[in-house]
């Protein structure tokens, strides 16, 4: 378990870092600007890992990688992508931080509830509300009264995140056979 505890670890701060980097820029065809960024693209894969990591180790360990790719993602991003000097910037950073680690948290829980149900049900559920706690709590602290469009970014961010979620439960099957339960 501890060389697949380290790939998921790094996968998850990995997973951060290129969201945090990406939501900054918005998809710009078909109108799509003002409703979504290129980072609700890459994020749901942070709940994959996690639901990866409790259904084949538990909760307690699904705890730790969350922390660790906090630690990772954060770190790496207010060193190589935060501009202090834009107040937008740190919003981000700290928008980031905050909805990823609620949510996470958040998904840790809930699958762990619904890890007796159907294969399916834990991951999906528990991705569909981190991925709506996770969007409403980032878009709101990094862009709150800012004049960028944050409500309708979120809301085309969550149903990306949303379809997202439903395609990984394609790799979770396919992936859980690889992981060595508990």
């Amino acid at each position: 378990m501890n060389r697949s505890f380290l790939i998921l670890s790094f996968l998850m701060g990995l997973i951060v870092l290129s969201s945090n980097y990406l939501v900054q820029f918005p998809i710009n065809y078909y109108g799509l600007e003002e409703i979504l960024t290129y980072g609700a693209f890459s994020y749901p894969v942070a709940f994959l890992i996690t639901d990866l990591a409790n259904r084949s180790y538990g909760k307690l360990i699904a705890r730790k990688i969350v922390y660790i790719g906090f630690v990772i993602g954060v770190s790496f991003t207010l060193l190589f992508s935060t501009s202090f000097a834009d107040l937008i910037s740190v919003r981000i950073a700290v928008g980031s931080g905050t909805a990823f680690l609620v949510a996470q948290l958040l998904d840790v829980q809930i699958f762990d509830r619904l890890r007796s149900k159907r294969w399916f049900i834990a991951p999906l559920t528990s991705s569909f509300i981190g991925s709506t706690v996770d969007t409403f709590l980032f878009f709101s602290i990094a862009f709150y009264a800012t004049g960028i469009p944050w409500v309708t970014l979120s809301l085309g961010d969550l149903a990306v995140k949303i379809f997202v979620a439903i395609m990984m439960l394609i790799p979770f099957r396919f992936l859980l056979g690889t992981l060595k339960p508990i």
